[in-house]
Parts: structure tokens; sequence; C-alpha cells
């Protein structure tokens, strides 16, 4: 929601106070300046990218509604579902939960995080790092390693629409220019045309020089800023889980691991000690339905 209303703002703030200024809008719109502007934008970023990232530039547009969703709730509600996996756990031994993470879906204790469960990254991350503590076999540095790479390419990855995006928006003024000069060479042509027609020829050709710069950082800047601070919450939310488990990992009891998970946040989304302790003792159930607290 927030992304149209900003592209509203901006369109509202520059052709209303040029309306309010005196101008009319009529000649601002030429079809031919934006054929050349954006198909020139839209050209470079083939000529660019490989099919791979063009392919995550276009998946990334439907996922931009879902920024702002790793909220101080769904933080919460992360804590609360590994303090439930880590206590029962300890309290049943590490195939306590295999079933669990095997069938994610089909758990009782996964049922009552549907926003969790829904979400393939989180889901992904939380079971494969899980199945690796139950086998025993690794080494607790050993596993961190995996965690820290797998976590780079996960917000390498993620990054190239943004950077597409944001090579683009750096080109679009350069663009404006090539269709603002090619306007005055037409312009020039017909000197004979008088300098009424002149004028407003050169007139039409500096709106080239406007729509690159309007739309470079009006519109396309912005919008890879925007999938640059949804990569960064999806990065923050796996840092979240390595913390907590790695604590875990290095004995420290399921109330004190997610203390450390809790740690990890930004203080803007990080719920206060009494917060999180009342929401993970009064919220989640174990498979027999009885309360984490009082079990």
């Amino acid at each position: 929601m927030l992304i149209p209303i900003g592209f509203i703002i901006v369109a509202f703030s520059v052709f209303g106070g040029f309306f309010l200024a005196g101008g009319h809008l009529g000649p601002l719109y030429q079809p031919s300046e934006i054929m050349m502007i954006c198909g020139a934008a839209v050209g470079s970023f083939i000529a660019a990218n490989n099919g791979k990232a063009i392919k995550a530039t276009l998946r990334s547009s439907s996922q931009l509604k879902r920024t702002t969703r790793y909220g101080k709730d769904t933080y919460m509600s992360l804590m609360s579902l590994l303090y439930t996996l880590l206590s029962k756990m300890r309290r049943e031994g590490v195939l306590g939960i295999e079933r669990d993470i095997e069938n994610p879906r089909d758990s009782d204790l996964f049922a009552d995080y549907p926003e969790l469960r829904e979400d393939p990254m989180i889901m992904g991350f939380i079971t494969d790092y899980l199945r690796l503590m139950i086998s025993g076999s690794m080494d607790p540095h050993e596993l961190d390693e995996l965690m820290v790479h797998e976590i780079e390419a996960f917000e390498d990855e993620a990054h190239i629409p943004a950077d597409a995006l944001s090579k683009v928006g750096d080109a679009l003024p350069a663009f404006g220019i090539v269709a603002a000069v090619l306007g005055v060479v037409k312009a020039l042509g017909a000197a004979d045309a008088g300098v009424d027609a002149m004028g407003y020829m050169i007139a039409q050709a500096l709106v080239g020089t406007f729509l690159g710069i309007l739309l470079a950082y009006g519109f396309v800047n912005p919008l890879a800023s925007r999938i640059d601070r949804q990569v960064r919450e999806g990065v923050k939310m796996l840092q979240c889980i390595r913390v907590t488990l790695l604590a875990n990992l290095n004995g420290y009891a399921p109330q004190l691991a997610v203390e450390f998970g809790r740690k990890a946040l930004h203080t803007s989304e990080r719920p206060s000690f009494s917060e999180l302790e009342d929401h993970v003792r009064g919220t989640p159930r174990d498979d027999k339905g009885v309360g984490v607290g009082e079990a």
C-alpha cells in the first residue's frame, strides 16, 4: 500500500506544482520521448542481465507487498515457535521433534503458527538445521559456518533484482538526455519553421530530460530501495534463527536461547524481555495440548 501512495505523492507534487505555477500539462505528454526513454531502459536491462536475473526481478514485483511482513508480531511468533521446538527437544530428546520437522504441515506444533508455516524461507531454514542438530554429527562451529554461508548466499541472490533495477534507474537520466538531444536536433533541422515553432519543439525536447530524471528518482530507484529493505528483513529473520539455534546447541536452556535471538533484532522490532517471556510461556502448546509454561 505504501508503494502506490508514495508514487501518487511524487506525481501529485511534481505535476501539481507545475500546474499551480501556470504550466500546461498537455506539452508534457510526449509519446515519442516516452518510447525512446522507456524502450532504451528496457533494452539495457535485458542486455545487462541474464535470464535468471530478469526472472528474479519480475518475480520480486509480486513480493513487494510483503516487505513489511516481518514486524514485531512475526518475531514474537518466531521466538515462541523456537522456544516450543527447543523445549520439546530438551524434554523428549532430539528425536522428539523429528516427526514435526519432517512434516511441518501435519504437525500440531506448527499448526499454532500458520504465518510462519506458510513462509518457505523460514520453514526451510529451521527444519534443515534442526535435522542437522538431530544428527548430532556436526560441531557447533561447523554448523555456524554453514548457516553463515547459506545466509550470505541468500542475500547475494536476493539482491539481484535490487541491483538490476538500481542500474536501470541510474541510466534513465542519461536516456532522458539522449531523447532531449534528438529533440533539439529535430528542432534545429527545422530552423526555417519560425521562432515560435522552434521554441515549441525545443520545449518538447527538454521533456525528455525531465522524464528521465523523474522516472529514475521518483519511481525506479525507490522500487530498488524497497526490494533492498525486503532483503534486509529476510536476512535479519535468518540471523535471529541462527543465533537462537547456536545458543541452544552450545548448551543454553530454551529460554536463554530465545533471549540470544531477541538481542539480534533491531530495537524497533525487538520485544522486551518480559513481553517475550510472557508470550513464549503463554501461547504455544506441546503435542499433548499442554502449555509450555505448565510442562
